[in-house]
């Protein structure tokens, strides 16, 4: 059950990210080794878009 639960929310994460950073082709192996590591997820956006990485920050801050 709590395993769903995280899966769940995972996947509200994920689909924000890739709402917010829409021009950004993001790989979903990508995604899923980032998974549950914010350095990880800000490194892969920085990446994908070049957008500071303190900007990426204050923007997951409010989607988490």
């Amino acid at each position: 059950m709590a395993t769903e639960a995280m899966n769940e929310s995972w996947r509200r994460i994920r689909d924000q990210i890739k709402e917010i950073w829409e021009d950004a082709d993001f790989d979903d192996k990508q995604m899923k080794r980032a998974r549950g590591e914010m350095d990880k997820i800000v490194g892969l956006i920085h990446d994908k878009t070049g957008e500071s990485r303190e900007e990426i920050r204050r923007k997951m801050g409010a989607i988490l």
